[in-house]
């Protein structure tokens, strides 16, 4: 696999090289242009279901991750801020290491870590790059305000003043919420730099043809108008993702593919698996539930359909089918030195 690093990686670790110890996520992004594109309508009157709504429209570039956030790297985060196993916000669900369809990440007594020692088969290298799941909305914002703070590492106490320089501040002011009604309440802040994507990132991403700023979009996040085959092969022919047609993509153990398994079946912008795997959360608010897209593992096609807006769940809901992915949205001085020539380098993981 190959790995890049993009001028946001890199002025995350100018940032964090100041601010003392740091984990190591390196989260690769896709640059999304095409700036002013204008969005398409999406929802039930158009072919799919759920609410009705005008989505994709992003007036700035911005990056987002190629890969929903893997297992490994939510790992990593639970040892960077509970590294003697406290888990103050609920962090870590029980249902990752209890249930056969979770990630695996369990809390390991005899060596004080996070790891993945109780996986019922294989090696640890099986597990970690697959999507992360059993996340609800609360723990994606907090692994964003983790890495828009440059991934410190400390002990989280529970107080959310002394954990504001971990997870409570940050791209959103959590400030300890936890509950349905106080995670609803949560916006982006103005300053903020990783983010869960709003439903119209996220769109744009995964379905727009790149092509401008224009308000062309395929069907499907595979770069297709074609209903997508659920095969895992090597080589990829195109057009495959990971959902139910007939049979699972992949079954026990592990059920989710490994990010970017499908390694043609990029969206325009060449982000992976927007399309099942899991369901991904959004920053959207659909009445008083938190937005989700992309189908999973256990939908059919239609669920990966650009018209499909009918998953959204409590903020509070940690299920085995939905994970998500983070977007970055350049902060002023981070625009400047784009502006001074900084050069980004971008790529993917090739297997």
């Amino acid at each position: 696999m190959r790995k890049c690093m993009t001028i946001v990686a890199v002025v995350a670790m100018v940032l964090t090289c100041v601010s003392g110890a740091q984990a190591d996520v390196v989260m690769e992004t896709v640059t999304v242009g095409n700036p002013g594109n204008t969005g398409e309508w999406s929802g039930e009157s158009y072919g799919g279901g759920g609410p009705d709504a005008l989505v994709g429209a992003v007036d700035y570039a911005y990056n987002i991750g190629t890969y929903e956030v893997t297992a490994g790297q939510y790992r990593d985060f639970l040892n960077a801020v509970c590294p003697t196993g406290s888990n103050p916000y609920g962090l870590h669900s029980q249902y990752m290491d209890i249930l056969p369809r979770g990630c695996q990440i369990t809390w390991n007594a005899e060596s004080s870590t996070w790891d993945f020692s109780g996986r019922p088969s294989g090696t640890e290298a099986d597990w970690v790059h697959r999507p992360v799941n059993y996340v609800n909305w609360g723990d994606a914002a907090r692994f964003a305000n983790w890495m828009h703070n440059g991934q410190p590492t400390g002990e989280l106490t529970g107080d959310p003043i002394q954990d504001g320089w971990l997870t409570e501040d940050g791209s959103y002011f959590l400030d300890g919420a936890t509950s349905g009604a106080d995670l609803m309440a949560i916006a982006r802040e103005s300053g903020a730099t990783w983010v869960i994507p709003s439903e119209d990132e996220w769109y744009k991403a995964a379905y727009h043809y790149n092509d401008g700023p224009t308000g062309n979009y395929f069907d499907y996040p595979t770069s297709s108008d074609s209903v997508p085959s659920n095969d895992l092969v090597d080589p990829d022919p195109g057009n495959n993702a990971t959902f139910y047609a007939s049979g699972f993509t992949i079954d026990d153990p592990y059920w989710r593919t490994e990010v970017g398994a499908h390694g043609n079946s990029e969206s325009p912008y060449g982000t992976f698996d927007q399309g099942g795997n899991v369901w991904e959360w959004n920053e959207t608010a659909i009445g008083s539930y938190r937005g989700q897209r992309g189908g999973s593992l256990y939908n059919y096609s239609s669920a990966l359909h650009a018209a499909d807006r009918t998953y959204y769940h409590h903020p509070t809901s940690q299920l085995d089918r939905v994970g998500f992915r983070l977007a970055y949205v350049p902060e002023p001085a981070t625009i400047a030195l784009l502006a001074f020539g900084a050069v980004s380098v971008l790529g993917r993981r090739r297997r």
